[in-house]
């Protein structure tokens, strides 16, 4: 049996996202350069992700019972 679950948390993506570029640290770059960087970085993650997560909230995930996996969708 297949199931699919939708998950939804607007903010889990994006403080994911902040979180990981948090500690980036670049030699010769200034903080406000640094600032711009990771906004830029941010965006890209965000857009990369959008393939499964709609409106950077929603995930869906599908549990295959007989075959015991679970497989992120695709956002259709």
């Amino acid at each position: 049996m297949k199931l699919q679950i939708s998950f939804k948390d607007p903010d889990a993506l994006i403080e994911c996202i902040n979180d990981a570029l948090e500690d980036l640290k670049i030699e010769g770059v200034n903080d406000e350069e640094l600032e711009t960087i990771k906004e830029k970085r941010a965006e890209e993650y965000q857009e990369i992700c959008s393939k499964w997560f709609e409106y950077g909230e929603y995930l869906r995930v599908e549990v295959d019972t007989d075959n015991k996996t679970c497989v992120v969708l695709e956002v259709q």
